[in-house]
């Protein structure tokens, strides 16, 4: 396959930019063949400024039964991401899904199942992943530089969001339409990079604080504390509602400390462990010593979302290994799922999650959800969820 005939399935924010990077010749070997949402001004978009040679769908059943594709990009609402998936596997099209993965682990699951059953290539728009800093970091703590990890500590508060954000499409911030919050709407790049980092963590109890900056039915500010097999202890902060915001990231080990901040690593690196010093010091008073250096890491990436596409693609033609397979979107989501339903329950949750009791509180909240005016973008149906 020389040129991959790719369709994007929901043309709001984000679909819009995947679009115009197919359309403007950023992902080699793949050219823009479709779009589709039940938007009529997402389609009037498409119609300024994608041309007259993409078609433009209405609904899905024409998009995947009349488009011409080769491989889908599902950029709709978080709950349809399974159902589209699937179709589109059971189409024959090899898929990328954008962040998160879905609202559930069970319903991802399944989605990883009819991936494999069709052979063909799943990635997830997981597009931090590309960031150098974050990469470094991975290599650092997988190769034992840190020694044993010790604590984490993540508040990631930089994307602040006001009200009229919230209230700029009908199924934001809703649990019938959205499915959360800040966990399921900004974090999940995030908790995606934790778990790809630092893996998953034995048990979890976490504070989720609802509506508490703006006027929403989900969460907008999440103090999580995690717990791992071997003592490593984690807290991960989130939150909409501060501003200007935070992204420090810092890891203590045996061996030191990690500073992430503003794109930069500074290490802290000991010169003899601290478990080693504990037992040989004598002299009361006193710490090991410390050299402070930076990190060198590369500069972003010009387009993420692009890397992750242009990865995709290479995968299908070339046989590329991706940088984010489908069974990811499972592992970050178990975050999320134990966040909201240790918030629920007021305890601590085991990972793997109880898919069952999740998506049970899950559709108790959807059951009083509030419907929204205005117009939607993207395919919205929470009862499919729960079947």
């Amino acid at each position: 396959m020389n040129e991959v005939r790719v369709g994007v399935i929901g043309i709001g924010n984000m679909g819009r930019l995947h679009a115009l990077d197919l359309k403007q010749g950023k992902v080699k070997n793949a050219c823009l063949s479709a779009v589709c949402d039940i938007n009529s001004k997402a389609r009037q978009w498409a119609q300024e400024h994608l041309g007259g040679d993409v078609p433009i769908f209405t609904n899905a059943e024409d998009f995947f039964g009349k488009a011409p594709l080769d491989a889908v990009m599902v950029v709709t609402p978080h709950y349809s991401h399974p159902e589209l998936a699937v179709r589109g596997f059971e189409q024959g099209l090899h898929v990328l899904v954008e962040k998160p993965a879905g609202v559930g682990t069970k319903q991802v699951r399944q989605m990883n199942d009819a991936a494999e059953k069709s052979g063909k290539v799943f990635s997830i728009m997981f597009c931090n992943r590309t960031y150098p800093v974050y990469q470094r970091v991975r290599d650092l703590v997988s190769s034992g530089e840190l020694g044993d990890l010790k604590r984490i500590n993540w508040t990631v508060t930089h994307w602040y969001r006001s009200q009229s954000y919230y209230d700029s499409g009908g199924w934001r911030a809703t649990w019938k339409g959205e499915g959360g919050g800040v966990l399921l709407n900004q974090a999940p790049h995030e908790l995606d990079l934790w778990q790809w980092m630092f893996g998953l963590p034995e048990r979890v109890r976490a504070f989720c604080h609802y509506g508490k900056y703006h006027t929403i039915e989900v969460e907008d500010d999440v103090t999580a504390y995690l717990e791992y097999p071997h003592g490593t202890t984690g807290v991960f902060i989130t939150s909409t509602g501060e501003a200007p915001g935070t992204n420090r990231l810092e890891i203590a080990g045996d061996r030191g400390r990690l500073v992430v901040e503003e794109d930069q690593i500074w290490f802290d690196r000991l010169t003899v462990t601290e478990r080693e010093f504990n037992r040989s010091y004598g002299g009361g008073f006193g710490s090991p010593e410390s050299w402070r250096c930076q990190i060198p890491v590369q500069p972003n990436p010009a387009h993420k979302h692009a890397v992750i596409t242009q990865n995709w693609i290479d995968a299908i033609t070339k046989g590329t290994p991706l940088l984010a397979d489908g069974q990811e979107g499972i592992r970050s989501l178990e975050l999320s799922n134990a966040m909201h339903l240790s918030s629920w329950l007021d305890g601590w949750v085991s990972i793997p999650v109880d898919e069952d009791a999740f998506q049970r509180e899950l559709a108790k909240r959807v059951a009083t959800s509030l419907d929204k005016q205005g117009e939607d973008e993207g395919y919205i149906d929470a009862s499919t969820s729960f079947k």
